[in-house]
Order: structure tokens, then sequence, then C-alpha cells
């Protein structure tokens, strides 16, 4: 095998490959003899059937092998002799005019991970934000838990329903005169105002009454789930069987027995607890937000061209998406259009801060073990069904890109943490308020822009709606979605 180098430019490398004939010969007669034992043959005794007809039997079969497990072994090899560090799988191709029996000539080109000289990682500088939980913030918690369990009891047959008021029905849906498949429910338990349904379909509720029967008129968004239904006007053939109006839900030891708890005292207990865990992790990202400022402040190497365009095409593709989501979707992605080179700049930042934060971590001896690693697969094949569990663990096993990316997150924790360990580190109590504040600050941005509008909500089945996504990514002062890429990455602000 010889290997010429035919471009170094920046982390771009090239190379020409040529495998000798003899070489590939000398697989195939490798493979002829190891084969030739279990090979049969009409006249000839197992494991006695001549060499040249076991090579004519399955010659072409042989051959495509051997190419192919020399073409690997020579493209190690090069990485190898070169001393090449491949950001990703390098793209090989073989020479058009190739013949069995005639030299392999390869091309290889790769792009390279920078080098990057270690930061002095100990005595960072880190301020941490602590919030004392207030028992005025249990006491809204309480009273959020207590509203979330309203209970409704029967009104007398002449009370009309009001907004807040719950209004059991019968109805079917019909899209000019016609019925369309699940349109149809009985007992359906509807709030009024809850934004249960699609738009329109509640507010017709109020003023009816037990055993009144109405028809409703709606139109069914356009990002509604059923495309045959999606923009189409409807009516709705309503049956009112009862109207119950909300009680009242005391915060006392009784609504706490209905969760399973002792009392009052216990459940304040398990508030005060999420709280804190949810004020921890604000405390994080802000110390987070801190260390990644101060490397990337400190590191400006250049990062592999297709790595920044694989994580900028990720961010991308979540913008387009939610984009696409809002009222004035044009309106939105033209919007997006004017910060594409920004985006650019963030997809580099991450990748830039995601292979520094791996060589410092491979350096400190970070690693994800492997119960761990078998704890993330189990995790992630929870979203397969009980049949495609194995096949998805199995391609992990089997796929080592898609185990990195899996393994990516947990490696860049421990790494953060490994840096807040050795960094120093002062205390501050702040209130909630000021702590959003700080994680939401970007001093490099004189300007903020504003919030996208929220979009009116959208309908999941015959008349419901889905639940909001929420979104947690409190890094990005400019919402860069928070998807990782296969390498380790960051969590930057632009």
């Amino acid at each position: 095998m010889q290997s010429v180098e035919t471009l170094n430019e920046g982390l771009k490398r090239a190379y020409t490959i040529t495998i000798k004939a003899k070489e590939i010969e000398s697989r195939i007669d490798a493979e002829v003899k190891k084969i030739a034992p279990q090979v049969k043959m009409p006249g000839f005794r197992a494991g006695k059937v001549p060499a040249n007809l076991v090579r004519k039997m399955h010659g072409d079969a042989l051959t495509q092998e051997a190419l192919n497990a020399a073409i690997q072994e020579c493209v190690d090899a090069a990485i190898n002799d070169n001393k090449l560090r491949p950001a990703a799988q390098p793209q090989v191709n073989l020479n058009e005019d190739y013949a069995a029996g005639k030299d392999v000539v390869l091309s290889m080109e790769l792009e390279v991970l920078p080098e990057i000289t270690m930061p002095e990682i100990e005595g960072l500088e880190l301020e941490r934000l602590t919030v004392d939980v207030s028992d005025k913030e249990v006491d809204a918690a309480l009273e959020k838990l207590a509203s979330g369990q309203k209970n409704f009891e029967p009104a007398a047959k002449s009370y009309t329903a009001a907004a807040g008021d719950q209004v059991i029905i019968d109805f079917e849906g019909k899209v000019d005169g016609v019925p369309f498949d699940g349109g149809k429910g009985e007992s359906m338990a509807v709030e009024i105002g809850s934004g249960q349904l699609i738009p329109g379909f509640e507010d017709q509720l109020i003023g009816l009454k037990a055993n009144d029967d109405t028809i409703i008129n709606v139109t069914f968004p356009e990002d509604y789930n059923a495309e045959n239904l999606r923009g189409k006007d409807a009516t709705f053939d309503i049956v009112v069987g009862e109207v119950k109006k909300p009680t009242e839900v005391k915060i006392d030891d009784a609504m706490a027995k209905n969760f399973g708890l002792e009392g009052l005292e216990q459940l304040r207990g398990l508030l005060k607890t999420q709280i804190e865990q949810e004020l921890n992790g604000l405390t994080r990202t802000y110390m987070k937000r801190q260390l990644l400022d101060t490397l990337a402040a400190d590191h400006d190497f250049d990062v592999p061209p297709s790595m920044a365009e694989t994580e900028f095409d990720q961010i991308w593709q979540q913008l387009e998406q939610e984009a696409s989501r809002e009222e004035d979707a044009e309106a939105a992605k033209a919007e997006m259009e004017k910060d594409r080179e920004e985006y650019r700049d963030i997809a580099v930042r991450r990748v830039r801060l995601g292979l520094l934060l791996s060589e410092i971590g491979h350096a400190q001896g970070v690693e994800v073990n492997q119960q761990e690693m078998q704890m993330l697969i189990a995790q992630a094949a929870q979203q397969y069904g009980p049949e495609d569990r194995e096949k998805f663990t199995q391609y992990i096993q089997n796929t080592p890109m898609a185990a990195a990316q899996l393994r990516a997150p947990m490696f860049e924790d421990k790494v953060v943490d490994l840096l807040f360990e050795k960094a120093k580190v002062s205390e501050k109590t702040v209130t909630r308020e000021a702590l959003e504040a700080a994680i939401e600050a970007d001093p490099e941005e004189a300007q903020q822009k504003k919030p996208a509008k929220k979009k009116k909500p959208t309908a999941k089945s015959a008349a419901k709606k889905p639940a909001a996504k929420k979104s947690d990514d409190k890094a990005d002062s400019k919402k860069a979605p928070a998807k990782k890429a296969p390498a380790k990455k960051a969590t930057p602000k632009k």
C-alpha cells in the first residue's frame, strides 16, 4: 500500500492510495483456502473441490470481499501513518477504470480535528447565583396545584352554562353535511374557557343548559393533524346532557391525602423540594453560561466545516419547523432569514466549544462508563415499541457514531461538573427574577430582538388541541435549538 498526500489546506486533507493487484490476489487466495473445506460440488468429496473451481464458483463474491477488506485496512493505515484525527468518516472513492487483476487506486478526502491548546482549568472564576425558596412561592405552587384539582358539581336543570363551567355533551361533526371519521363522541366533558378544543368551539357552549341541542360552526386550523380536515369549515350537532359548576378545592390535609400523602405539611415539603430542584437547574444554567463564555473568549480555532454545517442544518431545520407554526409563517421565515449568518456563528461556536470540552474531558480522564451507557440506551429505547427496542439497542452497539451522539450530553455534563469543581466560585443570593434575567442577558448583543408572537393553539383530535411544547433553552439569547450534534456539544450564547 502506498499513500500520497494531494491536499493539505486548513483542516482538509486528501490522499491517493494505491493497493497492488498482487495484494488483492493474495487475499482472494487466502479466502479460497478458507472456504474450500466447506464447498460441496457434484463429483467431488466434501472438502476436495479444487481451488480453481472454488474460485470459479465464488470468484466475484470473494473478489468483492477481499477488495472491501483491503480498502478498509489501507484507509485505516493511511490515517494512522499520517497521524490524522478525522472529524468525520473519510470519503473514499475507487478509480472508475478499476478491473480485476489491476492495481487499486483510491482517493480519500477528509476533514481533521484542529490542534487545540489546552486551557488553564484551575482557578476559573465563576459566580453561583442561588435563590432561597420562600413560603410565598410554596403557597403559589399549592394554589396552582389546587386549581388543577378543580371539581364540578351538577347545576340546576335551568342553569345556563358560563365560562369556567363544565358541559357534558354528545356531538357529531360534519363537513359539507357529511359526518367525518373521529368526529362523533358521547358524554364528553368540556370545561368552557380551558382551551381544550379548537378555536370557537367552547365559546358557543355558553348559554346552553341541560337537554339543549344546537349546531355550532367552527373552522379547523390549517395545521390540524387530520390532513383532510385542515382549514375546512365544519358543523357540530350538540346535545347537552348536563351542566356542572366548579367547586372550590380547599388547600388542607384532605387535598394532600388525595395525592396519597399524610397531610398538608408533607405536600408543602414535596413542593418546596421540587422548586429547589428547578432553581438549582437555573443556577447550573447560569454557571454553565459563564463557563462557556470564558472558554469561548480564550479560544478561537478553526472548526471542521462539515461539523459546523451539520450543526447549522439542525438549528435551521428546527427554526423552520417553529416558524411554520406561526400565524404568519412567511413573515416569520423572512425574519429568520435576516439572521441566517448569526445562526451560522452560533453553530460554529457550539462546535468549537464541543471540541474544546471533549479535549478537556479526554485529557482529564472523563468517561461515560459501560453501566451509564446501558442506562442511556435503555432510556432512549423507551421511545420505541417493544419489538423495536432490541433493534435500537443493537444499532447503537454496532454504530459508533450513533453511540457517540447518545453519549455526548452525559459526557459534556461530566466535563462541566469537573470544571465547576476546579473553579473558584463566589456565592450570591438573589431573587428568581434576577437569576432568570442573568441567564437571558447577552452582553454581546446591543439590541435584543423582540420575541416572536405566540401562535394560536392548534387542534389534535376531533375537537382537541395538543399541549404546547416547552422550551428550556435558556442559554442562547437568540433562540437557537438546543439539539445536540453527533460530537460533544455545548449550549452557547451568540
